[in-house]
């Protein structure tokens, strides 16, 4: 009787363990965070081209000037603990509403996550598309449910997200250029669909995913 009592607490142990084992390592969404460096209440607006070369977060746009939108994730598991080195390829952003477009592996994080579960979004992204709704940091293909998402809304010259800026862009910009204000092709964020668009839209021709 004692041994099989003794068995049975010695099952539940294992079980036990297990479970904690499964969750090592492994992020949880509502335990890790992500958070946008700049604190003030304004959205910031990155200008994304599909090659790399639109704004960095650190340069990001609000309307009295730019900001650092700098994002940070750290990850934690079931347990609390930091998970380190978990590959950047498997964190990326997205926008809520899908109007972010991004070239593969544009929107992944900048490193694989340190000793503190901590990696960052700060250099350029390699996407297209324009969304004005809040930035979603995903981990493993799941949103972090710890936050809504992060106010940050997005622009590209590639205006119809289609992985390059081209002639059809222009059109869409023209319209917009000589018809009421539009978001998407504000490229500077200042208000107005103006001639510091059009250098930015010259200046991408021809910008295209890797």
């Amino acid at each position: 009787m004692a041994l099989k009592k003794f068995m049975g607490i010695f099952a539940c142990v294992l079980m036990i363990g297990s479970a904690a084992l499964a969750t090592a390592g492994v992020p949880d969404l509502q335990l890790s965070t992500a958070s946008r460096a700049y604190a003030g209440p304004e959205t910031a607006v990155l200008f994304n081209i599909p090659n790399g070369g639109g704004n960095a977060f650190t340069s990001a746009a609000i309307a009295a000037g730019t900001v650092d939108a700098t994002i940070t994730l750290t990850l934690l598991d079931g347990a609390g603990v930091a998970v380190a080195n978990f590959p950047f390829e498997d964190a990326w952003v997205e926008s809520a509403d899908g109007g972010l477009f991004a070239c593969v592996g544009g929107t992944s994080a900048d490193a694989n996550t340190d000793a503190n579960g901590v990696t960052t979004w700060a250099n350029p992204l390699a996407a297209g598309g324009n969304s004005e709704a809040v930035t979603v940091v995903m981990v493993s293909g799941a949103a972090l449910t710890s936050s809504g998402g992060l106010a940050i809304s997005h622009n590209s010259a590639d205006i119809n997200g289609d992985g390059v800026v081209n002639l059809t862009d222009v059109p869409i910009f023209a319209g917009d250029f000589f018809g009421a204000y539009a978001f998407r092709s504000d490229f500077s964020f200042d208000g107005s669909v103006n001639l510091s668009d059009v250098v930015r839209l010259a200046q991408a021709l021809g910008a295209e995913c890797p």
